[in-house]
């Protein structure tokens, strides 16, 4: 189950896992695209399943924040979902319509100020990584900048090409051949390093200080899914991730290998989950 629409980081990553299992498990694996709700509609979906191990979430990051941006949901995400496999790790990208009359992230923030109410910032949804990754690059720059969330990478990009937005934050898997062609401007990843599919682009932390943010997959199952299926299927996917074809297609992605155990990837929920909650809280952002 992927809570997103097909395109996306979120689909691309699930392909390629789903790809791996059905070869190396000799059993189909059918990716199932449920957008809708900032993902909580196919995280719901997983958690009501048998926990039999035939029914997989592509867990992101938004499932992380989903923890405090909404008080009303039916399952708690930490203790109903339990951890698989890290699948991939990659920065969002900040990059803007090529009309935009800016090329570097200085450039933008002095635009904005002089401009204010003219930029619009796109995210992946209310909530999303991408969301709050623009808020917190706001709260850092001290602008304004009025959010417009779409349903994920793809209908978020057909805009933003066409110009009907101006500014985003995506996941780099999802823009990196939009910018390769130069179609959209890229100014800066949002991790703490520079990626190795865009050398040249600087990251945001070096224009804003401690600045960090980064969009995260792994696979979850529903709670009390038997250790032995868990083991297997982090043992299947671990495997693939050590394959050099996997690894090169993530690195086309812009994307790098996220391989850990199932502890370990249970840790970087939570440690995200706390992250952003912050963020949130300091933001004031509700769901829509």
């Amino acid at each position: 189950m992927v809570g997103f629409p097909a395109g996306g980081t979120a689909d691309l990553g699930a392909r390629l896992i789903a790809q791996w299992l059905s070869e190396r498990l000799a059993a189909p694996f059918v990716v199932e695209n449920r957008p809708g709700a900032a993902t909580n509609i196919a995280a719901e979906l997983v958690v009501r399943a048998p926990a039999d191990g035939y029914t997989l979430l592509m867990v992101t990051g938004v499932n992380a924040v989903n923890a405090t941006l909404y008080s009303n949901l039916d399952f708690n995400f930490i203790r109903d979902i339990a951890p698989v496999a890290g699948v991939n790790r990659s920065p969002f990208v900040l990059e803007v319509h090529p009309g935009v009359p800016v090329k570097t992230v200085s450039e933008l923030i002095a635009y904005a100020k002089a401009n204010p109410g003219k930029l619009n910032t796109a995210s992946l949804g209310t909530g999303t990584g991408s969301h709050l990754g623009g808020e917190l690059f706001k709260m850092s720059a001290g602008i304004e900048m009025l959010h417009v969330p779409y349903r994920g990478s793809a209908p978020m990009l057909i805009d933003l090409i066409s110009g009907q937005v101006q500014v985003a934050f995506d996941n780099l898997p999802s823009s990196i051949e939009h910018i390769r062609s130069g179609t959209l401007r890229a100014l800066a990843v949002t991790t703490a390093t520079r990626s190795h599919a865009l050398p040249d682009i600087p990251t945001l932390d070096e224009i804003l200080p401690s600045f960090e943010a980064s969009a995260w997959q792994g696979i979850g199952a529903p709670r009390d899914t038997p250790n032995e299926i868990i083991d297997k299927l982090n043992e299947t996917i671990n495997a693939g991730l050590a394959e050099p074809r996997i690894k090169a297609q993530l690195a086309d992605l812009g994307a790098t290998v996220l391989a850990l155990s199932p502890a370990a990837f249970g840790e970087l929920i939570v440690d995200e989950t706390d992250k952003w909650g912050e963020v949130i809280r300091a933001a004031n952002i509700k769901p829509e």
